[in-house]
């Protein structure tokens, strides 16, 4: 593709595309009109990108949303990081810096998001830690988790409708790794400048 948009599947460019996808993509495209892979790799089922933009949004941007975005992002981050999707994390760690409106603080943070035992604690307060550890847990090990985990972030404050929106964000980039993985979505020329 002239862009230099690479995956392993038929992307049809923009212009081959029905009206209603072009005005999707129209909708997301960046400044210099572009389209990141992870949502053309959907250019074959329209409807399956029209799915993947409400759940997105849906986690990521609600306004209902409760947990911070930079939080939420932070998750993705370290989801997609133990899934081995590097595609996302960086995708993710620059959308980190852009919602903190620091991109020091944001590479600080996610130096430290696999939660290492010697993370100094200005980084991520306990109810964070916990969060982003059981968002871990449910990306590596779902079938060991247990309600006492729900219980012990509940007892650091979170409350069950916050619980439900960080294990929305992990579900989700869980999803979209395997999306972006398994048909070989590669980083677009621009995130890598």
């Amino acid at each position: 593709m002239s862009d230099g948009l690479e995956m392993w599947i038929e992307s049809p460019s923009p212009h081959e595309l029905d009206l209603r996808t072009q005005r999707i993509y129209a909708e997301l495209a960046d400044a210099q009109g572009r389209v990141d892979g992870v949502m053309r790799v959907h250019a074959l089922r329209p409807h399956t990108l029209d799915a993947h933009l409400k759940l997105y949004r849906s986690v990521l941007h609600h306004p209902a949303n409760e947990v911070p975005r930079w939080l939420l992002e932070a998750i993705g981050v370290l989801v997609s990081r133990l899934n081995g999707c590097e595609y996302c994390a960086i995708h993710h760690g620059q959308s980190l810096a852009a919602v903190l409106g620091d991109e020091e603080r944001a590479r600080y943070l996610l130096r430290w998001v696999e939660l290492p035992e010697d993370m100094p604690e200005d980084v991520f307060t306990d109810k964070e830690c916990l969060a982003l550890a059981y968002a871990g847990h449910l990306t590596v090990a779902p079938t060991q988790i247990h309600e006492d985990q729900i219980a012990e972030l509940r007892g650091a404050g979170w409350t069950d409708g916050e619980i439900l929106e960080i294990n929305q964000a992990a579900a989700y980039f869980s999803y979209v790794n395997r999306s972006v993985m398994g048909l070989g979505v590669k980083l677009e020329p621009w995130r890598q400048e």
